[in-house]
């Protein structure tokens, strides 16, 4: 059961961060990016909760509990 919840974390992380990707090269989030300097908030939020996703579902099929 452990394993099957990592793997699902792991490929909605992996989701997650294509979709911030996507996100990050839109037209509209690269104008925003010119004039603030900073990339949009959706994007910072795709890749936070992609990243801490995917190290959960890692730490979830490599992790041995006793």
């Amino acid at each position: 059961m452990q394993k099957i919840i990592g793997i699902i974390c792991l490929v909605v992380g992996v989701a997650l961060l294509l979709k911030g990707h996507d996100v990050a090269r839109s037209v509209d989030s690269q104008i925003k990016n010119i004039f603030t300097g900073s990339p949009a908030h959706n994007v910072i939020y795709y890749y936070l909760v992609g990243a801490v996703l995917c190290a959960v579902g890692l730490t979830q099929i490599f992790w041995k509990r006793k």
